[in-house]
């Protein structure tokens, strides 16, 4: 993990985030979000916007996803 970034963070304004295809509830905002960017891969919890974001590396990231799909 980089850094738990603040919620001021005007980077997370800019990003394209898109809610993870796993993140399928009744309520429709209780999602994860993600978002790249050249140096990170960024982590959101969809209810908390603005709000605390995780941001990885882009090999630590690929190794999650991997890692959780089973490959």
């Amino acid at each position: 993990m980089i850094d738990k970034l603040a919620a001021e963070d005007s980077r997370e304004l800019e990003l394209d985030w898109f809610k993870s295809s796993y993140s399928d509830s009744s309520s429709g905002n209780d999602c994860v979000e993600v978002a790249a960017d050249p140096c990170a891969i960024r982590v959101r919890d969809s209810k908390r916007t603005p709000g605390p974001l995780l941001a990885f590396a882009p090999a630590t990231w690929a190794a999650f996803v991997t890692y959780a799909s089973g490959s």
